[in-house]
């Protein structure tokens, strides 16, 4: 990686209860270099890209909008296959159209935002079971906090891009943040968030006139001639505030392995986009990864120390090895293979471990188990 002020930044981590209490990079951004190289991503190729996205997104949508039914294992099978197949064929592409450097680290950010997805879909279980959200529901609102995301994230793409393009210092604040944030992980992993204490559910909850049904999947309904939202809508305000936190989260993380803010863009989308049939396809599985947690703390302080080392080589001793790409994917692929292994082995024959979605602060509520 080329090294000088026109670096950019990487990553950042903060979790789901955080958050929920409290654009994507325009053709002016200067394009950047890894390895002495240009990215140079034409407004046509952006404009398409964005396309292909949004026409995906719409039959997602459409699914889970026209037909609300029960997802079974099959057609979530089908789905995650095809979202999996759609990313590694983009891939293959951009590796071929833009180098083999450029394309490991698609390679690289995509399995990074899909590792935390799956992290993320520990907190959409915490959310349903939380809310008794119908299973008919569910997808539609497992789709709405997709897109959300995808704007989200967009946003957060260009404001990093711009911070770490500016300030080479960010780097180390990234890298900081990214510890921080993997060491409360690893202190908290055998806990969940406390989705009904939150301060956003909870202000929902004081501000606005809840009904106590459904209502075949309505926002709002009316009740006495009075006007209500649906537990739904609540449901909605906490996927939201999810929503923030992971892109807090995952931005900066997958900022540590490119800097390039088209690969981070796509790296994200194509990982978000197969989000709503992986969790009905992994919803039973998720309770025996009980190391996830644990990997992703670990995955999360590589990723900081990266930042940090890069930090340090630009600003300090260009001497100061930097982590290549390559290095990286294998470190990042190791971790995730030895996470899934032990953990299946671990909960082979015990149904009395169970997984966890792991916090930032201790829980009241948590249910702690014994490593």
């Amino acid at each position: 990686m080329e090294t000088g002020s026109n670096h950019r930044p990487r990553g950042s981590a903060l979790r789901l209860d955080a958050a929920c209490t409290v654009g994507l990079p325009t053709a002016g951004l200067l394009p950047r270099t890894t390895g002495g190289r240009v990215l140079d991503i034409s407004a046509v190729t952006w404009m398409t890209t964005i396309g292909v996205i949004i026409v995906l997104l719409a039959v997602d949508l459409a699914v889970a909008a026209v037909r609300p039914h029960r997802v079974g294992f099959r057609e979530a099978a089908a789905w995650s296959v095809f979202y999996v197949l759609v990313a590694i064929g983009f891939g293959l592409w951009f590796l071929s159209a833009h180098g083999s450097v450029f394309g490991a680290e698609y390679f690289a950010g995509y399995i990074v935002e899909k590792s935390l997805s799956v992290d993320n879909l520990f907190v959409f279980v915490i959310i349903m079971a939380t809310f008794a959200v119908p299973e008919e529901h569910q997808h539609k609102v497992l789709t709405f906090g997709i897109l959300l995301a995808l704007v989200m994230r967009g946003i957060f793409i260009a404001v990093g891009a711009t911070l770490l393009s500016l300030f080479s210092f960010m780097f180390l604040v990234f890298g900081a943040l990214l510890l921080y944030t993997a060491l409360q992980l690893f202190r908290h992993r055998n806990e969940d968030p406390d989705v009904e204490n939150n301060v956003i559910v909870k202000t929902a909850r004081r501000v606005l006139p809840v009904s106590d049904e459904y209502d075949g999947g309505k926002l709002f309904t009316r009740l006495d001639g009075r006007r209500l939202v649906t537990p739904l809508f609540v449901v909605l305000v906490a996927i939201g505030g999810v929503d923030l936190l992971f892109a807090l989260d995952s931005i900066p993380a997958v900022f540590g392995v490119t800097e390039q803010p088209y690969i981070v863009f796509t790296a994200n989308a194509f990982a978000l986009l197969g989000l709503r049939a992986l969790f009905f396809l992994v919803k039973g599985l998720l309770d025996r990864l009980v190391y996830l947690s644990a990997g992703l703390a670990i995955i999360l302080a590589f990723i900081g120390v990266k930042l940090i080392l890069h930090w340090a080589h630009v600003d300090i001793d260009k001497r100061i090895p930097e982590v290549p790409t390559p290095i990286s994917l294998g470190v990042i692929i190791t971790i995730l293979v030895v996470v899934v292994i032990a953990s299946l082995l671990k909960t082979r024959g015990d149904t009395s471990v169970t997984a966890h979605a792991g916090s930032l602060h201790a829980s009241r509520s948590a249910d702690r188990e014994p490593d």
